[in-house]
């Protein structure tokens, strides 16, 4: 097993593309410490994990907050003694129209997505340097091509895309791995825990789940892309259209996003 006792921090590991990380590089031999907000889906996701015989960790934090990133780290080199790689996450979306948007929604996103992200790889930098080990930022297809009526989400993953690029020239020389991955549509529950205009979760996914890649899926390709230690991965070969046609065409782009977002169930274009 290649990660044999790597001691492995996925934040927001209590559903989704988090979940899936935990059970696949525990599944390679490493020793997870996941966070989550709520209590009872920590205890389920990890009961489940070490039914597995993966050796699992929880710590109840909130991505956004400070405090409790220090307290994630902390606990990392009290429980295990080092860090070798950061699984950056937590997250959450947002749909609604800029114009109705609660600006309280939009820094509730940014502190969730980008800076739950700086405060998790301020704190366990040190240990990933000592370690020469890997850190990777789950961000999207909106970090390339942003789309109408999520622009806080867009917003935070352009910054989290930024953010990697400055840090990976930093640490390029210092034996340290940044990796930034981008799915394209995923099936989890990001649509369904979606914030509207008022900070209210959205409930009903506006899209057909079962018709997009699943979390398993993502997970296993960010397992051979931080072995590979790769600089970055698009994933679906939807994403990878919309990147490449983007980078060539932006302004077309623009109505063929349009036009795609708008035929979203209950659009708030119509």
């Amino acid at each position: 097993m290649k990660l044999k006792d790597k001691v492995v921090i996925i934040t927001g590991a209590t559903s989704g593309i988090g979940e899936a990380c935990a059970f696949v590089f525990g599944g390679q031999g490493a020793k997870i410490l996941i966070t989550g907000r709520s209590q009872v889906k920590l205890d389920n996701v990890l009961h489940r994990l070490q039914n597995q015989g993966i050796s699992a960790v929880g710590v109840l934090a909130d991505a956004g907050s400070l405090e409790d990133n220090q307290k994630m780290t902390d606990e990392a080199i009290r429980h295990y003694g080092g860090i070798d790689i950061l699984i950056n996450n937590a997250g959450i979306s947002m749909r609604a129209l800029f114009e109705d948007l609660d600006l309280e929604v939009f820094h509730q996103v940014m502190n969730t997505n980008f800076w739950g992200t700086v405060y998790a790889t301020k704190f366990c930098l040190p240990h990933i340097l000592k370690s020469k080990g890997s850190i990777v930022g789950v961000s999207s297809i909106n970090g390339y091509r942003g789309t109408p009526a999520r622009t806080a989400y867009t917003a935070s993953k352009y910054a989290m895309n930024g953010f990697f690029e400055s840090l990976r020239t930093e640490v390029m020389k210092k034996g340290v791995h940044v990796l930034v991955a981008s799915p394209g549509f995923t099936a989890s529950n990001i649509r369904n825990n979606a914030l509207t205009a008022d900070g209210t979760v959205q409930g009903e996914s506006p899209r057909e789940e079962k018709k997009m890649m699943s979390s398993e899926e993502v997970a296993q390709e960010i397992l051979k892309a931080t072995l590979a230690r790769k600089r970055d991965i698009v994933l679906t070969g939807q994403g990878k259209l919309a990147v490449f046609l983007n980078k060539w065409i932006p302004g077309i782009m623009d109505g063929v996003v349009y036009n795609h977002m708008a035929k979203e169930k209950d659009s708030p274009f119509k």
